[in-house]
């Protein structure tokens, strides 16, 4: 078991918590959490690239020109991938790119990029993500004034006036405790945990 302080949104010590080693302990598998975001990333892709072949491309029912005679190779259509204007040969089709990733890697993917970030000091985990207002300027002056960054992922349980706030900071993302990811973690420099949310991760991951 590790402790870490606990601060509330001025950056004030207000207490200390544990967090277990099976968690926030563990050695960096890079290779794996590559692996975790290359398959995460793959799920993305939208897969509706598509070329038309030369059955799809309207008109070259007519023989081109004749078969002898003209010095050029014999062509049976004007829509030949060979020709100007002709359909594509081998061109993308419309595919899923969605790797199917194991739980038990998802899981220890995350638990390496959470033992990465308490060990590079990048985790802070604070008492309430509370606000005065949810309004993005207190958000922004509270990241810059309070812990001098404005790269960071918040992670609470459900917090809409966390959520409102950070939506149009560009370099803040608020993520719930079930919808923790790698790909996030990994992006964003400093991970801001709620005191909640730190517990139930430790439970669920261990």
């Amino acid at each position: 078991m590790a402790n870490i302080d606990v601060v509330n949104f001025k950056n004030e010590k207000v207490g200390t918590v544990e967090l277990p080693d099976a968690v926030f302990g563990q050695k960096v598998n890079s290779p794996l959490v590559l692996q975790v975001i290359k398959a995460q990333l793959a799920g993305k892709r939208q897969g509706t690239a598509s070329t038309k072949t030369k059955g799809l491309i309207r008109g070259g029912g007519k023989k081109p020109f004749r078969q002898k005679g003209t010095g050029n190779a014999r062509q049976g259509s004007s829509r030949s991938p060979l020709m100007p204007g002709g359909g594509s040969c081998f061109g993308p089709q419309p595919r899923k790119y969605s790797q199917q990733t194991p739980k038990k890697m998802v899981n220890g993917a995350l638990r390496s990029v959470l033992s990465d970030k308490f060990f590079s000091k990048r985790l802070i985990v604070i008492d309430r993500l509370e606000l005065k207002a949810p309004k993005t300027k207190e958000l922004a002056l509270v990241l810059e004034k309070a812990f001098k960054t404005d790269s960071v992922v918040l992670v609470d349980r459900e917090n809409a006036d966390i959520a409102r706030a950070s939506r149009n900071l560009p370099k803040v993302r608020f993520l719930s405790t079930k919808g923790i990811n790698t790909y996030d973690l990994v992006k964003y420099e400093w991970l801001f945990l709620s005191k909640e949310s730190a517990l139930e991760l430790a439970t669920r991951l261990s």
